[in-house]
């Protein structure tokens, strides 16, 4: 259980070491907040894959509006 939060914790770690900005805007975000939620609920891989979806959907429409 920890480790899951502990990859989930340096993956988004590393991807924002990067120089280059994400080409999924949002996936990092809500696989975080999506693995952490879904870790309590017993289901940290299926809340982290459904935390990146809602995150890009979600950066996506913010980017159309503005």
């Amino acid at each position: 259980m920890k480790r899951t939060a502990l990859v989930l914790s340096a993956f988004a770690l590393a991807a924002l070491a990067g120089g280059e900005p994400a080409e999924a805007k949002g996936c990092l975000k809500g696989a975080v907040v999506g693995g952490v939620a879904g870790h309590m609920a017993g289901h940290g891989k299926m809340g982290a894959a459904a935390g990146c979806a809602v995150g890009h959907h979600n950066a996506n429409k913010k980017a159309k509006q503005g």
